[in-house]
């Protein structure tokens, strides 16, 4: 009995560590939500069944990937509900203006805040693409309509039905509506909800500290970037890279890369983000553009995905380097970034 339990406690230990934190208690099916009215009424605004939405479209989309691996971890769709637990697990789905106690340990742990900016900007990373999945039958004949509820506060800045996100107001819809194993049309569709969302969720970088209020744009900006080499939201791809982003939320006093009690990648995953950020701002934005339209090819994203790779493993990174190698570089070579991608080592 001591050999069986010493077992149990290991191997739920070692599915802590590759899942997201309450993975198996998130709803497996869409018939696991509360049904009300004949209707499936899911609460976005509770780690759980936002969690449970995840992972139905995981689950829902599994036949598309049998050849990448056993257990669906070569479902690119992995990077969704790992960095929505990464976002629980630090503390980042909660109240930061500390009105409420949602999400905090002493008050409702599973509340997810509508005061928080990263909940809200990822809220609409998880609904768009499942009422789009919904819509375009991925999971089969329902029985049942499906019910969003809006959260306490702020309604009118979520949209809750496939009619409401693919509105004028909301146009990101249209590049997530069908649910695609293409690595390219589902960064599509991640970069064009964030952009929609970051306006939206501006005021609400207020409630956090200024390092880690710039974190969350630098994140944004980041994101642009990564998108645009295709890189492979696996299971094991973004376990990998989301082990070097901060493990706590940034307060007031914390100065990047100087932070003690993170790791020397976390400070230089920091302070590469925020020098991204920064070169991209100087450029007025042409840094991105250059960049985009040297991912236009598989050879040119091979290349981006090296730099990203170098970037986690603490090598060199020099965003205005890459800059001045895209302004005079033939964009459409592979060798267009060679100087700073051997500067890397």
């Amino acid at each position: 009995i001591c050999c069986l339990s010493l077992s149990t406690n290991f191997s739920n230990a070692i599915r802590e560590d590759v899942y997201p934190p309450l993975w198996d208690s998130a709803p497996e099916n869409l018939l696991d939500f509360p049904v009300e009215g004949n209707k499936i009424v899911i609460n976005a605004w509770n780690y759980q069944e936002r969690l449970g939405v995840y992972k139905n479209l995981l689950n829902s989309s599994a036949k598309y990937f049998t050849a990448f691996g056993s257990q669906n971890f070569g479902n690119i769709l992995w990077g969704l509900p790992l960095q929505h637990g990464w976002q629980f697990h630090t503390g980042r789905l909660a109240d930061p203006s500390g009105v409420t106690s949602c999400g905090h340990e002493a008050g409702a742990l599973l509340c997810i805040s509508v005061r928080s900016w990263w909940a809200c900007m990822n809220y609409y990373l998880a609904i768009i693409p499942f009422l789009g999945a919904v819509e375009a039958g991925l999971f089969g004949e329902l029985p049942y309509e499906i019910e969003i509820l809006p959260p306490e506060e702020q309604r009118a800045d979520f949209c809750y039905s496939v009619a409401d996100c693919r509105s004028p107001a909301s146009p990101t819809m249209r590049s997530s509506f069908k649910l695609d194993d293409a690595l390219g049309f589902m960064w599509k569709g991640h970069v064009a909800s964030l952009a929609y969302a970051l306006p939206r969720f501006q005021d609400s970088l207020k409630y956090l500290s200024d390092p880690e209020a710039n974190f969350g744009e630098d994140w944004a900006s980041g994101v642009d970037f990564i998108a645009a080499t295709h890189f492979s939201t696996d299971l094991q791809n973004t376990k990998k890279f989301q082990a070097l982003l901060p493990q706590r939320m940034l307060v007031e006093g914390d100065v990047i890369p100087f932070i003690s009690d993170f790791s020397l990648q976390q400070n230089k995953i920091l302070l590469s983000l925020s020098a991204l950020h920064k070169t991209n701002q100087l450029t007025g934005g042409l840094l991105l553009k250059l960049w985009q339209k040297a991912m236009s090819t598989e050879a040119g994203r091979e290349v981006g995905r090296k730099l990203l790779e170098d970037l986690a493993a603490s090598r060199k990174f020099n965003p205005m380097g890459i800059y001045n190698d895209l302004k005079g570089g033939d964009l459409t070579a592979p060798t267009f970034l060679t100087k700073s991608n051997s500067n890397t080592d």
